[in-house]
């Protein structure tokens, strides 16, 4: 049964806005990064609030243990950002200082066709100067430690009947950039080694949340401000490879270069 969302943690960060314009430099952004007092883009939230731990509160994986925080220790090892909601209620101003309260919505346990699973919900609200600005719900699946050697599952294939398409690439120093940006020490978006040989990859691994942040990217400046935005991600991309960023509508998806769908997202225009 789902748990009661009693577990909370709250952060309180300024908004660096040195932060900012690393984080625009290593999106290759054009003009100028946002300034102090300036609106931050969509999802920008995700390089502050750091919750660094220590080496010992680290899993394997280098992502804190399960068990240690919000998180509870379900017996699963491996994690995957599967998807988020977030409503977007009013700007986030950067180099102003914010808070951020989690709370642990639901953390279940399941049995699926390839083995144990678990589910959690975490919900984040974020404020400034006493207003709410951001709610988002974060989507996490836990799963037991991966087979090398098993053959990926089959991914869906995705629309080619997109209205438009942009092709972006991904190498190494931007992955490692953005795990530096957000804090992120999952190993396998910087150590291709133990990506391939521990948890089965073709290497090493573009960041789920760095897509959706590029599709975010894309529906505001092709549909206009947003209000709202969700993402699910169903295979994941590698650093080798081109990936295309596609919209329909307010429909949005990232299709791999051989055509399988690894992200599909619905964009709420303001």
């Amino acid at each position: 049964m789902p748990e009661k969302a009693l577990k909370r943690q709250t952060f309180a960060c300024t908004l660096d806005p040195a932060r900012a314009a690393a984080l625009h430099a290593a999106l290759a952004r054009d003009g100028q990064p946002p300034a102090d007092g300036e609106a931050l883009p969509p999802f920008w939230h995700q390089i502050y609030f750091w919750d660094a731990q220590p080496p010992t509160a680290l899993g394997g994986d280098g992502h804190p243990r399960t068990g240690t925080g919000l998180i509870p220790d379900m017996g699963l090892p491996r994690r995957m950002w599967a998807g988020g909601r977030l409503a977007f209620h009013a700007p986030l101003l950067c180099g102003r200082p914010a808070q951020k309260l989690s709370t642990l919505e639901t953390a279940t346990r399941k049995q699926g066709r390839s083995g144990p699973l678990a589910f959690v919900t975490l919900r984040h609200e974020i404020r400034q100067a006493g207003v709410l600005c951001i709610t988002e719900w974060q989507d996490l699946v836990y799963r037991e430690a991966a087979d090398p050697s098993a053959p990926p599952p089959r991914a869906r294939p995705a629309a080619t009947d997109e209205e438009s398409a942009t092709r972006r690439g991904f190498d190494t120093t931007l992955l490692f950039r953005y795990s530096a940006l957000t804090f992120n020490g999952h190993r396998i978006h910087y150590d291709e080694t133990y990506a391939r040989r521990v948890e089965g990859y073709g290497g090493l691994v573009v960041h789920g949340p760095l897509l959706a942040h590029l599709l975010m990217e894309k529906a505001e400046a092709e549909l206009g401000p947003l209000a709202a935005f969700r993402f699910r991600a169903t295979a994941p991309v590698m650093h080798s490879e081109k990936a295309d960023l596609c919209r329909k509508g307010h429909s949005l998806w990232v299709r791999g270069e051989d055509g399988r769908l690894c992200m599909e997202a619905e964009a709420t225009p303001a």
